[in-house]
């Protein structure tokens, strides 16, 4: 009995900081802009379509556009989770996946806004 209640907290205990990992979303609205939690900004790129569930920005193209992590996020809407081609989760808003700008190195930067007139910063 008393192997049967150990065994019992112990899997409780596993249960409860399994749940403690997933977290909010990592991303924030700051003056109308979507930011990182570190306040780099976040964008989106044209040729994503929204709700597809997919990045098109993969391979070499992830070198400029990081996509924004979604390991161990449970979104609630507008926010969501698409599977990337490597099987990484990246964050989505309204739909379309979330990419940082390489260039951007500072909090408050905003290098990427436009770029070909296909990557821009998320406005809400």
């Amino acid at each position: 009995m008393k192997r049967s209640l150990i065994l019992f907290s112990a899997i409780a205990a596993l249960l409860l900081s399994s749940a403690s990992f997933a977290q909010t979303v990592p991303v924030k609205k700051v003056d109308g802009i979507l930011v990182t939690s570190t306040g780099m900004t976040v964008y989106t790129f044209d040729k994503d379509v929204a709700d597809s569930g997919k990045s098109t920005c993969n391979g070499p193209c992830t070198a400029n556009w990081p996509p924004v992590s979604a390991k161990d996020v449970k979104p609630t809407p507008p926010y969501s989770i698409v599977t990337r081609d490597d099987g990484s989760a990246q964050l989505a808003y309204k739909g379309k996946p979330l990419y940082l700008f390489a260039a951007d190195k500072k909090a408050g930067d905003r290098n990427g806004d436009n770029v070909k007139d296909i990557w821009h910063v998320v406005k809400d």
